[in-house]
Formats: structure tokens, sequence, C-alpha cells
């Protein structure tokens, strides 16, 4: 018998969303991020790379941009202003003590009580082989959070924060809770559909916003007891 989700706590008033690449969070938590904005809870992001790599027929230069004008208007749609990029390169983000530095220094600025990121693990939840960039950035998000709260690190970024209390991993193979998005599904598909150009070079069922991402928000909902849709995580929870 497959568990039920349990629901993810909701006793927080800001979150950061730290991810690799623009489209990262649309394919996993924009419906969520919907819900609360919709709430009066304070959202920001954080994108690792501008997805300069992700496009094969559009050169990095002219692609960057591009791709950076998307995700704001992706993040428009979900109600979340505020976007931010670090401009690690996309496709080769390495693990250190850098990336770690800059999300720590993130995570000072937007003093968050929740902290989203992207899959650090090795498969998505169908099984799914995950890249390098995912990985990365999802074990380095979780890592930042304590490098954050350690005044003796990284000084110069700003006083110490250790109010996050847990870390939300989208798209996990070991999800344990989810988020009910049947009331705000359509902008989480209107924020994936805003990523045009990165949609029309893709191609296939991720191509598709509102089919792919309702098979995903159907499965979700099936282990969320009164949800029709819903958005699953796997909660770190931290002391």
């Amino acid at each position: 018998m497959i568990e039920p989700y349990g629901p993810v706590p909701e006793d927080f008033d800001r979150a950061l969303a730290v991810v690799a690449h623009p489209d990262d969070l649309e394919y996993g938590g924009a419906a969520a991020i919907a819900r609360w904005t919709a709430q009066g809870r304070s959202v920001a992001y954080l994108l690792v790379t501008r997805g300069e790599a992700g496009i094969d027929s559009i050169p990095p230069a002219q692609c960057g941009p591009l791709r950076e004008a998307e995700q704001r208007a992706a993040a428009a749609e979900v109600g979340v202003d505020v976007v931010e990029f670090l401009d690690h390169p996309d496709g080769l983000i390495s693990y250190g003590v850098p990336l770690r530095r800059d999300i720590a220094g993130a995570i000072r600025r937007h003093r968050p009580e929740i902290l989203i990121t992207v899959n650090h693990r090795e498969t998505w939840a169908g099984g799914e082989l995950n890249m390098a960039d995912h990985r990365v950035v999802g074990e380095a998000a979780i890592d930042a959070v304590r490098d954050a709260a350690n005044r003796w690190l990284f000084p110069e970024l700003g006083e110490p924060w250790s109010g996050v209390r847990r870390v939300a991993v989208m798209a996990s193979p070991r999800s344990t809770h989810a988020v009910d998005t049947t009331a705000v599904f359509d902008r989480g598909v209107a924020s994936l559909t805003a990523h045009r150009a990165y949609l029309a070079a893709l191609g296939g069922a991720m191509a598709e916003p509102e089919q792919f991402l309702r098979g995903m928000a159907e499965a979700d909902g099936a282990r969320l007891p009164g949800a029709r849709f819903a958005t699953a995580f796997e909660l770190v929870e931290l002391s």
C-alpha cells in the first residue's frame, strides 16, 4: 500500500526558492508557490544560472537574456516579483564553497523560514536519472542553510540567519508531504507556459504544460487526502 502524503506545514511568512535553471521551479513547485503568495506569504527566487546552455539552437550569449526574461515572466504568473541570478555556468555548476557562499548570502538577505530547492537525489520521482546541475544545487542549498546560520562563516555577507526551519525538495523520489494545488493549478500551468522559447525548442511531452503538469498533479493529489491536484515535496526538518 502506498503511504499517503502529509500536508506541508504552512507556518511560515517568507520562503526562498533556490534552483539551477529557469524552468526548474515551473516543473516542480510553481503551483505551490502560487498558493502561498495568494495567502500573502513572501516568496523570492534565486537562480544559480541563467540557463544559457539550455537551447541547442540559440547561442549562450543570446539564450541567457532570453531565458532570464522568460523566468521573470513565469515568476510573475505566480505572484513572485523578486528573481535573482548568480551567473554560475549552466551545465557546469560545481559544488563547493563559492556556491555555498552565494546561496548563504541570499539566505541572509531574504531571511526565509522555509527553503525550496530542486531535487538533489540521483533520480527523479519516476526513476529517471537526474542531472548534475540539479544534484549539486540541491545539495549546496541544504548545506548553505547551516552556513548562513554560522556567524563565523562569510561574515562579510551580513548577520547570520538561523530561521530556516525546513527545506522542501521538489520532485524527490523520497517525497513525504504535499501541497494542495487544486485551486491554483492553472496558475502553475501559466507559469510554465511563460517559457515559450524553451518549450518550443524542447518538444515532446514536457513541452505541453497543461497535459504534463496535470499528470504530475493528479498523481500527487491521489496521495494527499482531500486534494484533486497537489505538489509533492521531500521535507528536511531542521532543528
